[in-house]
């Protein structure tokens, strides 16, 4: 069976982010997992990743 479309809702339009809703945005969560999984991506990755889940 196919997804229903009216279930489908993109990271960009849930904030808070995390169960306990810390990160109030798309910005903030990249940022964090950023420097916890110390991903290192640079600025210009940050705002790619950021510019990137906002199109979803």
């Amino acid at each position: 069976m196919a997804p229903s479309r009216r279930f489908r809702c993109a990271a960009k339009d849930s904030p808070p982010y995390l169960h306990d809703g810390r990160l109030l945005t798309l910005d903030d969560t990249v940022e964090f997992f950023n420097l916890v999984l110390e991903l290192k991506l640079t600025q210009q990755e940050e705002g790619d990743l950021i510019a990137f889940l906002r199109a979803l």
